[in-house]
């Protein structure tokens, strides 16, 4: 009966004694040790590292030729500073407030109707049962990817051109021709249809990849509680790509003023500058071929630091709706 008395007495000393002992700190590995230990993988990503710090970074500095008259045969040394006068020379040319709006407009309507094409095709292709459709369907999608920009306008021209299949139908049944490939009243749906054909397959992969993420158990579970298909995709699927929607919409903003350079300079001169011509455009027409320099570097400034800015805020707007976005703080 003592030793019971004892040992429970002792208790509540024993649960102080240990309430006043210091919770363990872990230390963690110090940069020498870190390195020591992720030196193999520090050497194989060191090449990827040099290539982008040399095409990616070191050209940033050829920038300070927006605040000069800059000639190439004197070099950045040699030219005179002329100090925001590029700058505002930009910010009153009219071509390139056009090409401001070209680029807006052509970014916000595949914003609408070519970002939510690779999210579809991935709910669609996920929900299929067969393995062997699924892959196949998937490559042929996937496919046109691998096409260059030539390749597909060339396609677009057989197809919608003037002496394309479908103007050729329509003339040989009675009806009046139609060239889509010329007509600028219908370029930005050209140019949408184009992008969605080419990339759409490739977008794809990334939402199927985050599908995979989801918990079956969360389908089963929301099945038992007597949710269609539809209940399941609103409630289980999109949720569970959220995070991924929203990371790619903040990229795709940040890259909103670099709409294709490629795909819209095939096209120019069929449709016309007033329709075609973007910032990528003005500023490779203006800097290269008409050898201003200077104007073509602070027109591409300040597109970047436009650039930087929607990334900055759209993140912030990420964070706030509890959202990780590009990057979080620590």
């Amino acid at each position: 009966m003592t030793s019971t008395l004892t040992k429970e007495t002792s208790r509540p000393a024993e649960t102080a004694r240990r309430g006043k002992e210091k919770p363990e700190v872990r230390i963690g590995l110090g940069l020498k040790a870190r390195l020591r230990r992720d030196k193999s993988m520090i050497l194989m990503t060191l090449p990827a590292i040099l290539l982008l710090a040399l095409f990616a970074y070191v050209p940033i500095m050829g920038n300070v030729v927006a605040f000069q008259d800059y000639s190439p045969f004197v070099g950045i040394a040699n030219s005179p500073w002329v100090g925001l006068d590029n700058f505002a020379r930009v910010l009153s040319d009219g071509n390139f407030w056009v090409a401001v709006r070209n680029t807006l407009v052509i970014t916000a309507f595949q914003l609408i109707f070519f970002f939510p094409i690779p999210i579809a095709l991935a709910i669609l292709l996920n929900s299929l049962v067969s393995p062997a459709l699924r892959a196949t369907i998937q490559a042929v999608v996937y496919l046109p990817h691998f096409f260059s920009w030539v390749l597909v306008v060339a396609v677009f021209q057989q197809i919608l051109g003037g002496a394309g299949l479908l103007n050729q139908q329509l003339l040989a049944n009675g009806w009046q021709g139609l060239d889509i490939m010329t007509n600028p009243d219908t370029f930005l749906f050209l140019i949408t249809s184009q992008s969605i054909w080419k990339d759409a397959g490739w977008g794809m992969i990334v939402f199927l990849a985050a599908l995979n993420a989801i918990d079956p158990s969360q389908y089963e579970a929301a099945a038992v509680d007597g949710a269609n298909r539809w209940s399941r995709m609103w409630h289980v699927t999109l949720p569970g790509l959220r995070p991924v929607i929203i990371l790619l919409l903040i990229l795709r903003l940040g890259d909103s003023l670099s709409v294709g350079f490629e795909q819209l300079i095939l096209q120019r001169d069929a449709v016309g500058a007033g329709a075609s011509e973007v910032l990528d455009t003005f500023v490779y027409f203006t800097g290269v071929q008409n050898g201003d320099w200077s104007y073509a570097a602070a027109a591409g400034l300040i597109k970047g630091v436009v650039s930087l800015t929607l990334i900055l805020g759209a993140n912030k707007v990420a964070h706030l709706f509890g959202e990780a976005g590009v990057y979080s703080k620590s």
